[in-house]
């Protein structure tokens, strides 16, 4: 029972995190950030109306990071142009899922918004 309720703190705190990084909600139909959160890694992406079908949306994975729980840290991970996830080698981890968030906000090398 205990995991259950430290998944279910966790994903409330994401969705408090993931809010931040949303845009305002009049643009958000034509862009939006979601997630998901599945085996210990998150996987974040942008929500886009397909560009020859507007009304069916798209979404555009650009960061992942996943929970290894024997050292108790966060991998980073971003999405390469050959659509292969690689490290964040500047940042390869983090010790809790602000720092990720942190990281992939500020987005001091360009890996994440381009």
């Amino acid at each position: 029972m205990d995991h259950d309720k430290n998944i279910n703190l966790l994903e409330v705190r994401i969705q408090k995190l993931i809010e931040t990084m949303r845009p305002p909600v009049h643009m958000r139909d034509e862009l939006d950030i979601g997630y998901s959160f599945r085996n210990n890694t998150l996987e974040l992406f942008e929500i886009r109306p397909r560009w020859d079908k507007k009304d069916e949306k798209i979404n555009s994975p650009f960061a992942k990071t996943k929970f290894i729980k024997s050292r108790g840290i966060w991998q980073i991970y971003w999405l390469r142009a050959n659509g292969k996830w690689v490290s964040y080698d500047p940042n390869p981890e983090v010790n809790d899922i602000v720092g990720f968030f942190e990281i992939v906000k500020d987005d001091k090398h360009s890996c994440f918004f381009g």
